[in-house]
């Protein structure tokens, strides 16, 4: 398409296979796709060139922006909020139930009104490992990693790499997901893939302006 002598740029077109479930309501930004079986739920909000792989679950009202990957069999619960560039592993799970019973003291069959939903939000960039469970309410700080099957049950810092069960700080990673290592002076800790240079100061870390 073209206007003049210009081209237009047409947007790039949503791919959604025939045995996804996908809500009418949903919001599904140009260019991402929606693998085999996956389900997304009404009110969802995806940003563009998102991808979610077989067997996903969105729940209602979900926010993800831009770029983000959720794999395989992913349990994405309302009212998570995923920001720019998020990559969710195989299997994971983000909760939404803090005290969670399939019913009342009195025996009653727990309805949608008998409880209030806490959700997850990870920042832009972080990293969830296969098979890792966070716990709401957290969030996953800009840039962190959660490696592989650990569980978290609190809020983990920008740039943090988080394991265990309860998860633990180990480490620190650079926007490549790469290992930090410690830099000439105490508190400076360096990407050996990037050189960019980062400053922690009480549990927090800080990119260094260029």
């Amino acid at each position: 398409m073209t206007r003049g002598d210009c081209p237009v740029p047409t947007p790039s077109a949503v791919r959604i296979v025939d045995s996804a479930d996908v809500s009418s309501d949903a919001v599904i930004g140009d260019g991402s796709s929606i693998w085999h079986l996956a389900q997304v739920r009404e009110q969802a909000q995806l940003g563009e060139n998102c991808i979610i792989g077989r067997g996903v679950y969105i729940g209602t009202g979900v926010v993800m922006g831009d770029n983000c990957k959720v794999q395989n069999y992913a349990l994405v619960y309302e009212p998570a909020r995923l920001g720019d560039g998020v990559f969710i592993g195989p299997a994971v799970v983000l909760t939404n139930d803090t005290y969670p019973r399939a019913i009342n003291a009195d025996g009653s069959l727990k309805s949608a009104h008998d409880w209030e939903p806490v959700g997850v939000t990870i920042e832009k960039g972080a990293a969830i490992g296969a098979r890792a469970t966070c716990v709401a309410p957290v969030t996953i700080g800009a840039w962190a990693t959660v490696a592989a099957g650990a569980v978290v049950v609190k809020d983990v810092p920008a740039y943090a790499l988080v394991a265990g069960v309860p998860a633990k700080r180990i480490g620190w990673v650079g926007e490549s997901g790469v290992p930090l290592t410690p830099g000439e002076d105490a508190g400076i800790w360096i990407c050996p893939q990037s050189g960019d240079r980062f400053v922690e100061n009480d549990g927090i870390l800080t990119k260094e302006a260029v």
